[in-house]
């Protein structure tokens, strides 16, 4: 079936085809590209006003069709212009997957601004930092993150607009409820927008104690957007060949054809749920399904009441919705794919979701802030086949394996070496940082810290991870940045933080520690000692503390590796 899969990549990417792949001028380096992407988002989005009625999002038992956000975004577009935004402007949303996210999103981006995605994780001083590092023209918020402002020295002048709260709101703020009263309705102001300008600012984890806001463009979105069709036309035109070829048996049903509906449990300032969900689904005029907080037997609730064929989360959502009692009693049918990314899927998970669906099968994809999206998927019969592989990298990427000192490797099934990837969704940089743009990107090669090898087929398998950094629960969390904040304590001499292992996260962070002479701590008040600094997800779960230093190598670095296998045996 691989040289199916080969040959149906090969045949729709050739000149002419759907996704003919082309070399492009982007930042001065020729880089591939889809041919016929649309130039921006708002072109996207102005065509999905084709799909009027069909049901867009549903949020818990809220519904909205294209047409009412339709509706929606252009009242909030006049009343962000009324308010100073404009092309290359910025417009910061923190909040919940409620439906005014994907409002102020779509109208953002309309006008040519740019949306600053903030981690609705973050505790108020990284909240501060990120408003100061993007200095937004207007923020929406809602109560938890207006209460957290609360809490902020007084900000830049910007202009609050508050969603689903009563809460009193400073200076010219105003309520959601508001600006839909009062707002012109009228069409969205005409604007000039280059491919290359910023659409989105997403902030990652830094390995210096501070998070990169990644650039993220109107082209790199688009190519992201058809990286994700072209994938998935691909399995399915293999599939075709191998049926015809008869390797593989023909249905012996037709498939039902069913409306797509996705299930978004993820939040909307990472990538996963915005540029690989909300993109998608509404480039095809599908269903996107919200839940106030994520919630495996309310989710299950919903999967049957919505008809729900795509499931994209991390995987411990996936595993948590198949172990849950209400499997067995809930109509999951609708089910064609599940998986999804932010970590990597169990071999033994990719056999249970194979197992479990009655018309569907699993899927994963690898990914990055930084590529925009996916850098691989593999699924059905692929993924099956090779589990513990992420899959072949998307048509718009060059791949190469680099050593430690960046020099390539040469190509073959048992070369090891760091990843780097080149195409038109590798990030413009990061905003206000040139220094870690370069140490990231090089000659269009973005470094993605992860250690992989390729098979013969071009399959990717992720074999560790460079860079000093944790996934929990799809979350990314650099160790340094902890570090930092435990340091901060005074009963602390030494601190390591790594990764442990953890069935329902992936991974959870954990961290040893050395205390400073005549002092004394505990786990319990570390954690409050930490809350006031740190996201909740970035505080260790586990603390060991020892009375020896720390490992170390000959340069100084502690031994983490050797750490972990001492203390939990992996």
């Amino acid at each position: 079936m691989i040289k199916h899969y080969l040959a149906a990549r090969k045949e729709l990417t050739s000149k002419g085809a759907p996704f003919e792949v082309a070399t492009v001028e982007v930042r001065g380096l020729p880089l591939k590209a889809y041919a016929n992407a649309p130039a921006n988002l708002r072109l996207m989005w102005e065509a999905s006003v084709a799909f009027g009625d069909k049901d867009y999002i549903v949020y818990e038992d809220e519904r909205y069709t294209y047409a009412d956000i339709h509706a929606q975004v252009r009242k909030l577009a006049a009343h962000l212009v009324k308010h100073g935004v404009t092309p290359q402007s910025r417009v910061a949303i923190a909040m919940r997957n409620y439906p005014e996210w994907v409002v102020a999103y779509w109208a953002t981006v309309s006008l040519g601004a740019a949306v600053v995605g903030m981690n609705a994780w973050w505790t108020p001083p990284e909240m501060e930092y990120g408003l100061n590092d993007s200095e937004p023209r207007v923020i929406l918020l809602d109560d938890e993150r207006l209460e957290r402002l609360s809490h902020m020295p007084a900000q830049r002048p910007m202009h609050i607009i508050a969603v689903r709260t009563d809460r009193p709101i400073p200076g010219d703020g105003v309520r959601w409820e508001q600006v839909m009263e009062t707002a012109d309705p009228g069409s969205l102001p005409p604007v000039e927008i280059d491919p290359d300008d910023d659409a989105t600012i997403f902030y990652t984890s830094g390995t210096t104690g501070f998070p990169k806001g990644a650039q993220l463009t109107h082209r790199g979105s688009i190519n992201n957007i058809m990286n994700l069709s072209a994938m998935s036309a691909t399995v399915s035109l293999a599939e075709q060949k191998g049926i015809a070829a008869g390797e593989i048996p023909a249905p012996t049903v037709a498939p039902t054809p069913r409306p797509i509906v996705f299930m978004a449990p993820t939040p909307l300032f990472h990538v996963t749920a915005c540029n690989c969900l909300l993109h998608p689904a509404t480039a095809i005029g599908a269903k996107i399904v919200f839940t106030y907080k994520w919630d495996p037997g309310r989710a299950l609730e919903l999967i049957e009441r919505e008809k729900v064929t795509n499931f994209s989360g991390v995987p411990t959502m996936s595993r948590e919705l198949l172990l849950h009692p209400d499997w067995a009693t809930r109509d999951t049918s609708s089910i064609q794919g599940m998986g999804g990314g932010g970590a990597a899927l169990q071999p033994d998970l990719v056999n249970k979701i194979a197992g479990a669906l009655k018309g569907g099968a699993p899927a994963t994809g690898y990914g990055m802030t930084e590529t925009h999206g996916i850098i691989t998927a593999n699924s059905a019969r692929f993924f099956i086949d090779k589990p513990e592989s992420c899959g072949p990298n998307v048509p718009t990427l060059e791949v190469k394996l680099v050593d430690e000192e960046g020099n390539d490797l040469p190509a073959g099934p048992n070369t090891v070496g760091v990843l780097c990837v080149r195409g038109a969704v590798v990030i413009k940089g990061y905003l206000n940082r040139p220094e870690a743009t370069a140490d990231s990107i090089r000659d269009g090669w973005l470094n993605t810290g992860d250690i992989a090898r390729i098979d013969e087929d071009g399959f990717i398998y992720i074999v560790d991870r460079a860079k000093d950094m944790v996934i929990r629960g799809g979350e990314n969390v650099y160790c340094s940045e902890v570090e930092t904040a435990i340091y901060h304590h005074d009963a602390v001499a030494e601190v390591a933080v790594f990764g442990i292992p953890d069935e329902r996260l992936g991974e959870e962070v954990a961290a040893v520690i050395v205390l400073a002479a005549g002092h004394t701590l505990t786990q319990e008040q570390l954690r409050e000692f930490l809350s006031a600094s740190l996201a909740k997800h970035k505080i260790p779960a586990k603390v060991w503390f020892r009375d020896e230093p720390i490992p170390r190598n000959a340069s100084g670095k502690f031994l983490k590796r050797e750490l972990r296998k001492e203390l939990v045996g992996s």
